[in-house]
């Protein structure tokens, strides 16, 4: 149903296009602010129905450079999101589903991947307790828009 692929010229413009509502904006940002701020190690991809692009996420490969609770090598799963109109379809929930078999394939070399979720996404949190992210106990508390569960899960 859902497919995961590399951001690339092909779907620039869809994927620009992609937006949150105004409630998780401050969790997530617009696609341009992400695709802007985002050094070469933040590796872009998108999630597709058909040709229909639905969500976007970010792999941060240097993850551990800039948060401490990251252990060295390890990946990090940052600014994800389906876009508004396609909410509530099940989506997200088939992304997070598909994402360590992606990563095995795509980042093999890496073992660990790590997300933060604000505290109060309480149905994201969920979700990604119940397709494999485990909760490390430990609250990130620098977040823009508060604090954020600690998150991992293995990938090999």
């Amino acid at each position: 149903m859902i497919r995961i692929e590399k951001f690339s010229e092909k779907n620039v413009e869809k994927a620009l296009a992609l937006k949150v509502s105004d409630e998780q904006l401050k969790f997530v940002g617009t696609v341009p602010e992400i695709v802007e701020s985002m050094p070469a190690t933040g590796h872009k991809h998108v999630v597709l129905v058909g040709d229909e692009v639905v969500g976007f996420f970010v792999i941060d490969t240097v993850y551990s450079e800039n948060y401490d609770f990251c252990s060295e090598g390890a990946l990090g799963l940052r600014a994800f999101f389906i876009d508004s109109r396609h909410q509530g379809k099940g989506y997200g929930k088939s992304t997070v589903a598909a994402l360590k078999p992606y990563l095995q394939q795509a980042y093999s070399q890496y073992s660990k991947i790590y997300l933060t979720v604000n505290c109060k996404n309480r149905s994201a949190y969920r979700c990604y307790l119940k397709y494999g992210f485990t909760d490390t106990d430990e609250l990130y508390r620098d977040g823009a828009a508060g604090p954020q569960y600690i998150m991992l899960m293995e990938t090999a």
